[in-house]
């Protein structure tokens, strides 16, 4: 347990030292390539998991899908009441205001650079989704592709930052062990009742929807979704 987490945590710290050995960022192709490869491995990820989450005779397999369908639609319906993308979109621009004010030379660039990485590496639906998977089932390859991608982006953002980049690592591993606990805590329940194949599915469905955006298929407001991992097992249960 806690695979996910440590290789993301150990993600970045790679790839922060090395964007302090090599000075530079890996060039425009090769990045273009690698996200386009993420973005497909992030599609196999995802529909893995909602495919082995449905499960049992015709009957069933039809009752979980729509029960899949209806989560979403709920929880897409309780995000926008919330304005949970909405506000997710503000902490994005306040946090590109600031990495777009930042210079090399700036004293508190290390304490800056600790604040803009830990927002962008923790706000990202990838990380709290795939701790829950981690949690609900030790379904770790959702945080290995985000130690990935964060690796990545920590590269650039070391010439600017220093160790501050690094240093997320810290309250992303703090934030997703949490999450992981907490559906650890979960899951004995969720399994005596039968919830995990339902809260799983809306899960590697989600996952899914983090390739779309990534392969700029679709820009999905995915943080409106986020509530529908509750309404799953909650429309499961009262079906």
């Amino acid at each position: 347990m806690f695979t996910g987490t440590i290789l993301n945590a150990l993600g970045i710290l790679f790839g922060g030292l090395l964007g302090l050995i090599l000075g530079r960022q890996l060039s425009p192709p090769t990045q273009i390539a690698l996200r386009s490869l993420l973005g497909f491995v992030t599609v196999y990820t995802g529909l893995h998991l909602t495919w082995a989450s449905v499960n049992g005779s015709l009957y069933q397999g039809f009752k979980q899908v729509v029960t899949l369908v209806l989560a979403l639609m709920v929880g897409r319906v309780i995000g926008r009441l919330l304005r949970l993308q909405a506000g997710l979109n503000r902490l994005g621009e306040s946090t590109s205001r600031r990495f777009a004010a930042a210079t090399p030379t700036d004293p508190h660039r290390f304490s800056e650079g600790f604040w803009i990485c830990s927002v962008l590496f923790c706000a990202g639906p990838l990380g709290p989704l795939g701790a829950v998977a981690e949690g609900l089932g030790g379904y770790w390859p959702p945080l290995a592709l985000k130690a990935v991608m964060d690796g990545l982006a920590v590269m650039g953002l070391t010439r600017m930052f220093g160790w501050g980049a690094m240093l997320s690592a810290v309250p992303v591993a703090a934030m997703q062990t949490t999450l992981t606990l907490v559906a650890l805590r979960l899951h004995p329940f969720l399994e005596t009742h039968g919830l995990v194949d339902a809260t799983n599915a809306v899960l590697g469905m989600l996952i899914f929807c983090v390739a779309l955006i990534l392969l700029e298929i679709k820009k999905v407001r995915l943080g409106d979704y986020l509530p529908g991992i509750v309404a799953a097992p909650l429309i499961t249960w009262l079906w």
